[in-house]
């Protein structure tokens, strides 16, 4: 079957450009909604990979809650848009990034803004801060499940910063969140179960400590790709964060999460030279692709990308502007071809480009803004 864009001449595309498989999209869209639904969790996005509002407003329509973040920037772009539920999944230190939230509260005061915190220190300061507006935060204590990044320890370290937070005046406790990052280092599609059970796990008997001793109903979130389909489906577990699986990429392919026809965003490259037999050389490069081999820091891909229909191609080195590509010598690929690449990572891809271009089934296009890009504050 052709490639969507195949449907068009060549003379309709400028290259490299960053496309979105529609079908594909509202597939993974609606399956990680019927996940939840199944399982009778609340899917609230990481809307990092995709960074635009055309996508957060399918992923609402498909039943998400509201939206997580990284960042105050990205929170204040999607506020803008209308968003009335937003989690800044990040620890937010410092009196600049303190004034700046209770500046979003105040400009949009029937939204809930969430955060996290993870140690004494910086729960104090929020505290401190919503107490000094005459308002009440909610907040997420963020665990440590296995990434080793922000996060408190599970089990007796987890539950000693809960009781710490319950004391704080300016603070809601909302429950236990964590991230297993650290799947994206895994060797085998049973490695990544086993993360994503004790993903779950550390959180759900943490929680069980705390029942214990008096502290009941705290909501317990989880949020990676690559885990979700296991730590989700365990019970007790109240809400998800995935975000990848909008788009899915040559990672999540490679960890078993995903396969290549799942994949909803590529990037449509031309060949510019074909030096010798065995290489060529495309327009897209590294500020096109990124430079990741993986997620966090992991170095399990061999190319920057899988080029669709030549599965032999190694996309071996990239240059700001070029992609380097080695190829069989009897390859039928030639100067002025159009190629579709999966990227490794789809999240650093989306944050280089200023918009989507989006290809319905009938091969209609349409153009969608990332509207956070480059909000990194």
């Amino acid at each position: 079957m052709a490639e969507l864009w195949q449907l068009l001449t060549e003379e309709d595309w400028d290259t490299p450009q960053v496309i979105v498989h529609r079908g594909k999209l509202l597939a993974n869209i609606e399956a990680m909604a019927a996940f939840a639904n199944r399982h009778g969790v609340r899917v609230r996005p990481h809307v990092k990979t995709h960074k635009t509002w055309e996508i957060f407003a399918l992923q609402q329509a498909a039943g998400a809650v509201g939206l997580t973040c990284a960042k105050l920037g990205e929170a204040d772009v999607f506020l803008q848009r209308g968003a009335t539920s937003v989690l800044v999944a990040y620890p937010l230190v410092g009196s600049r990034k303190l004034e700046r939230l209770f500046a979003l509260l105040a400009r949009f005061p029937e939204a809930e803004v969430q955060t996290i915190v993870d140690s004494p220190e910086q729960a104090a300061a929020l505290a401190q801060a919503a107490v000094s507006r005459g308002l009440e935060l909610p907040v997420w204590v963020k665990v440590d499940s296995g990434l080793r990044r922000v996060g408190v320890l599970p089990g007796a370290p987890a539950a000693k910063l809960v009781r710490v937070v319950q004391k704080l005046a300016g603070l809601r406790l909302l429950g236990l969140l964590t991230h297993a990052g650290h799947a994206y280092g895994a060797a085998s599609p049973e490695q990544v179960a086993e993360i994503g059970a004790q993903e779950a796990a550390c959180l759900v008997e943490t929680a069980a400590m705390l029942a214990d001793q008096g502290v009941a109903g705290l909501h317990i979130s989880v949020g990676s790709t690559p885990t979700v389909r296991v730590s989700g489906a365990v019970p007790d577990v109240t809400e998800i964060r995935p975000g990848n699986y909008v788009f899915y990429d040559a990672t999540q392919v490679q960890l078993g999460a995903a396969t290549p026809d799942q994949c909803a965003l590529r990037v449509l490259t031309r060949v510019v030279a074909r030096p010798e037999p065995g290489r060529i050389v495309i327009d897209a490069g590294a500020k096109t692709l990124a430079l990741d081999k993986g997620a966090h820091g992991s170095d399990a891909l061999a190319g920057h990308g899988l080029i669709v229909g030549h599965a032999d191609a190694v996309i071996e080195r990239l240059s700001e502007e070029h992609g380097v590509v080695q190829i069989a010598a009897d390859s039928p690929i030639r100067v002025g071809d159009l190629l579709e690449i999966i990227p490794n990572h789809a999240c650093p891809v989306v944050n280089l480009t200023d918009e989507l271009t989006v290809i319905g089934e009938d091969g209609t296009l349409e153009t969608w803004p990332v509207i956070a890009r480059g909000k990194v504050r």
